[in-house]
């Protein structure tokens, strides 16, 4: 018999308006503490200089964890002009100075080249990982590294405001992104140099950081009905998928990781999610009258 997990089987999201000064990871840690979870995880690092949403899921909502990843983000960061710096940020220590300062139409021609689907090198201080170590270690251990573009999909980045020493920019993007190296490129680019000054994460997927919970506020309602009471339903991490509503029957089915038959149609090879009075049974794939399961929530 498997040892029993520490904590009870809870479910849902938590949203964190998380503060600077502490890691995505840290964040994590304290919800699942709060809350006596067995088992949590979160939708997309941030820095930890960086503030703003912070999704975590608990229980069989870590399930829906890729989906929500995957999904656009909404970011407002200010890049300070004339210095880069050895993390893109201003935690880092400067490398390389400019005297040049941009003004706001040459600002707004350059964005063009960072909109739409682009090619983006990770800052050096980074969680992708080179022979299997992740650069940020290789980093604290002096190696400079050459990191290989990743793709991006930008869909919308946009200069909010202006003045001598910096801007303030909002972009909408896909999953991957890194602000600092759009404002490391971007300053390149303008031949000023620059790197972030600030970054605040304003929406993922469905998650809004007006709707979450501060970092004190977690502390002071831990272990208390009012923490569970703000807990989402783990459907939310779903809501980029083709929802199917499926019977008694074929929930049955799925829950045994059987194929069940789907009354509703999608496209064929599709992936949705099939629900049986509102709540999430399984996510699979769509193939003639029946949904082929790949994960299956017990909840």
């Amino acid at each position: 018999m498997g040892r029993r997990k520490k904590g009870n089987p809870v479910h849902g999201w938590l949203i964190v308006d998380k503060p600077a000064g502490v890691t995505s990871t840290q964040v994590v840690g304290k919800v699942r503490w709060a809350l006596d979870a067995q088992k949590a995880g979160h939708a997309g690092t941030l820095d930890p200089d960086a503030t703003g949403v912070l999704a975590v899921a608990l229980g069989e909502a870590t399930k829906t964890v890729p989906f929500v990843t995957d999904a656009l983000k909404c970011y407002r960061f200010r890049v300070t002009w004339g210095a880069e710096t050895t993390t893109d940020d201003a935690s880092g220590n400067v490398t390389a100075t400019a005297d040049a300062r941009p003004d706001p139409v040459a600002i707004d021609a350059a964005l063009a080249d960072f909109r739409g689907d682009i090619l983006q090198v990770p800052p050096q201080v980074s969680a992708v990982k080179v022979e299997g170590e992740r650069a940020y270690d290789l980093a604290r251990e002096g190696v400079q590294m050459d990191l290989v573009a990743r793709p991006l999909h930008v869909a919308r980045l946009d200069i909010v405001a202006a003045d001598d020493s910096g801007a303030e920019f909002e972009m909408v993007c896909g999953k991957g992104g890194y602000v600092r190296s759009i404002a490391r490129d971007l300053g390149r680019a303008l031949g000023c140099l620059g790197h972030v000054a600030w970054l605040r994460r304003s929406w993922s997927g469905p998650f809004r950081a007006e709707d979450g919970l501060s970092f004190e506020d977690v502390d002071r309602m831990a272990r208390t009905p009012a923490l569970h009471e703000r807990l989402l339903p783990l459907e939310l991490g779903l809501a980029d998928l083709k929802r199917i509503a499926v019977n008694e029957a074929a929930a049955a089915r799925l829950r045994h990781g059987n194929p069940g038959d789907a009354f509703e149609g999608a496209d064929y090879g599709e992936t949705c999610w099939a629900a049986h009075q509102g709540r999430a049974v399984a996510i699979g794939i769509y193939r003639a009258g029946a949904i082929h399961p790949s994960k299956v929530f017990q909840t």
